[in-house]
């Protein structure tokens, strides 16, 4: 069941940004998690105002893609901290795992065809 609009997602999408930016300080984050979480911030920004669908500027990626793209990220995001081994670090780990857990249910919330079958319909 597809109960998240495109335009629904975008504000989604600002508030992971938002998390990514204030985690390392809010939880404390080491150098290495706190720079990608930085790193993921930007990422994200960049994917969000380049994707075609509501909240996009530059409207270069289709928003198809733009689920596909989250669709890998939130399992690397929930293995990330033991491939970078930084696992030890609990409040890392967890925050990694929570946002990817969270991306991949949002991703299977998410209506990414609305925008194309909207075009169609025009």
């Amino acid at each position: 069941m597809k109960v998240i609009s495109p335009r629904m997602h975008g504000y989604f999408d600002f508030l992971t940004v938002f998390i990514f930016l204030l985690a390392p300080t809010l939880l404390g984050l080491g150098q290495l998690s706190a720079m990608l979480a930085y790193a993921l911030a930007a990422v994200h920004l960049i994917v969000t105002l380049a994707s075609d669908f509501p909240f996009g500027v530059v409207k270069l990626i289709p928003f198809t893609v733009h689920g596909w793209i989250e669709r890998m990220v939130g399992p690397l995001l929930i293995t990330t901290p033991f491939i970078l081994n930084f696992s030890t670090e609990e409040a890392a780990r967890n925050f990694y795992i929570a946002m990817g857990i969270i991306i991949i249910v949002v991703g299977m919330l998410t209506d990414y065809q609305a925008e194309v079958r909207d075009e169609k319909i025009k």
